[in-house]
């Protein structure tokens, strides 16, 4: 065997090679330059071979088993190579190996430049590298994006501000995406300035008819389990009433029994049909009934549906039941900013639905979502950002709603063909359903503390990658390992900082948002009660039914409704809204 020493000081040679893999001996301080304490795991260092030089990462630093004069030795990851001369390039993966006697040195400012440079205009700029803060770390958007990406990490960590980070610069460096972002704590609203259109309770029309079976149904009996009976009955009336609809609009007025042999229509058939309709033609089968003990059930469906039609914080389902119309479009519109009119983005605040039918909502979302890709062929692209994303898709089957797990899980395998990406973040990434979390090609890992958690991401990520995880306990606020298709390699890098007015409600302190101790007094308490009672009751005086059945659909207009968000603090004009009438 043969040793090539240069004659040049270095940091230390290559003493062994095992495929990807390689023993470095560290040179003691007197024959190097190079301090000792520079010797420490998740440092680069460069490999200078005879075509190119290789770009490493130590993984384990020892002073056991010291052959020759090296003081140490040191395990390194092979990650990728420099080449290219006058004009170097950056590529992953090694064609070129080291031998036995190599230069080893730490690697310069220059190369990491070389291996971060960004390579086209889908760059964004999040932040520097932990080894060498003058180096900017940037993301590839289109391989970020395209083959989606994860967001971990512990409560506290700067999980949200890092979500209002790249999204902010996705929106500037792909101003035509759509993003919409199912916001679970409603800490967001202020994050995207004018480019997003806030959502919540009071200004959604999600009709109920847009509703598959499962999610009517779960609606229906408050998240639990159907009544066999009831169920029966609802698969075979749906459908009639939904041809009943769509005859009364085409003028065909002769009576259900016609409708009865042909309707068409099937349970999931998103098209429209009236709350009345469907009521009558359960209570025409139920007059039909001789036995009282079956007539039961139908009271009680009936019973079921009017408890929900009639509960106010239902209205953005529920209201103009009995009217109908197809506002599909608009509803489409409204929900994925079609077209954008300056807003390219959506807020999804959910902390204001009942909790009943949040999974209901967000199944509701996906499916569309995922569905308007499928039938556009993809030419509007769109990215689904699920906050909290193991509330909605469990890695325990028993635990949550199916249908929200199954729309999730559509978007997170098939989406990409059709231009819907989906973002994922969550503080317990151990309780996310494997298949999905395991699409992301782009993950961001923050400090994560359960071993569960760990674990799940060690068998997420590459083995050259799987080194690093061993930071993960003890990263700091706002670090960050980014490991995947959207990074040049497997980065310990620093988010930078994010504006005040981009910070999430949950990342506001004393320091950024300005005190009105002042105004907490009893009209304060007062306005707060009359907002918190509204969301329980009745707003609107009731109006004659008949000119309810005449009235025309009402179209969505994209109005913001003021929401108040107590934890925030409460400046001089978000507290004028406080005292605003209710409508």
């Amino acid at each position: 065997m043969t040793f090539r020493f240069s004659t040049v000081a270095s940091f230390g040679r290559v003493i062994s090679v095992r495929g990807s893999l390689a023993r470095v001996g560290l040179l003691a301080p007197a024959d190097t330059a190079i301090p000792e304490v520079s010797a420490t795991v998740g440092r680069f260092i460069s490999i200078r071979c005879a075509t190119s030089t290789i770009v490493a990462m130590i993984t384990e630093v020892s002073c056991e088993d010291r052959p020759g004069s090296y003081v140490a030795t040191a395990s390194v990851d092979l990650l990728g190579e420099i080449s290219g001369g006058e004009r170097p390039k950056f590529q992953r993966g090694v064609t070129n190996y080291p031998t036995i006697g190599d230069a080893v040195d730490l690697i310069t400012n220059q190369d990491l430049r070389t291996v971060y440079a960004p390579n086209g205009s889908d760059q964004i700029n999040v932040g520097n590298l932990q080894q060498d803060r003058s180096v900017i770390a940037y993301v590839d958007v289109e391989e970020m994006l395209s083959k989606h990406f994860a967001i971990l990490g512990s409560t506290g960590v700067g999980k949200s501000t890092s979500v209002s980070l790249l999204l902010n610069e996705i929106l500037l460096a792909r101003p035509n995406l759509r993003v919409f972002l199912l916001d679970v704590h409603n800490e967001y609203g202020r994050c995207f300035g004018d480019r997003a259109l806030v959502l919540n309770p009071r200004n959604l029309k999600l009709p109920f008819w847009l509703f598959n079976f499962e999610e009517i149904v779960d609606v229906l009996f408050g998240g639990r389990p159907g009544v066999a009976e009831e169920l029966d009955i609802l698969s075979e009336v749906i459908p009639m009433a939904k041809g009943l609809y769509s005859q009364h609009q085409n003028g065909d007025r002769l009576g259900l029994k016609r409708v009865e042999s042909r309707t068409g229509y099937t349970v999931d058939t998103p098209v429209p049909y009236r709350l009345v309709d469907l009521i009558s033609l359960i209570d025409e089968r139920m007059g039909k009934l001789e036995n009282r003990s079956s007539r039961i059930t139908y009271h009680k469906l009936i019973s079921r549906i009017e408890t929900v039609r009639n509960d106010p914080r239902y209205t953005f389902m529920f209201d103009n039941a009995n009217v109908g119309g197809d506002t599909m479009a608009e509803v489409i519109s409204h929900l994925f900013r079609l077209p954008a009119n300056g807003r390219p983005m959506t807020i999804m605040q959910l902390a204001g639905f009942p909790v009943e039918v949040v999974d209901s909502v967000v199944s509701v979302l996906c499916r569309m979502a995922f569905d308007f890709g499928l039938w556009s062929d993809g030419v509007s692209p769109l990215l689904f950002v699920c906050e909290e994303a193991h509330r909605y898709a469990s890695a325990d089957r028993t635990i949550g709603f199916g249908p929200t797990r199954k729309a999730v899980s559509r978007i997170a395998k098939e989406g990409r063909k059709y231009g819907v990406y989906l973002g994922l973040v969550t503080q317990r990434p151990a309780e996310l359903d494997a298949t999905i979390i395991s699409q992301c090609s782009t993950l961001f890992a923050m400090r994560l503390a359960n071993e569960r958690d760990q674990a799940l991401l060690r068998s997420a990520v590459s083995d050259a990658a799987a080194n690093l995880l061993s930071f993960v306990p003890s990263l700091g606020t706002r670090e960050v390992l980014a490991f995947g298709e959207g990074v040049a390699l497997p980065t310990r890098l620093r988010f930078k900082e994010v504006p005040v007015h981009q910070l999430p409600r949950s990342e506001a302190t004393i320091a950024t948002v300005t005190s009105v101790a002042a105004g907490h007094d009893m009209h304060f308490v007062s306005a707060v009660l009359d907002r918190w009672r509204g969301a329980t009751s009745h707003r609107d005086a009731p109006s004659d039914p008949s000119a309810g059945e005449r009235a025309a659909p009402r179209v969505m207009t994209p109005v913001e409704a003021p929401m108040l968000q107590p934890s925030m603090g409460l400046d001089p004009d978000r507290f004028s809204l406080l005292k605003k009438p209710l409508r």
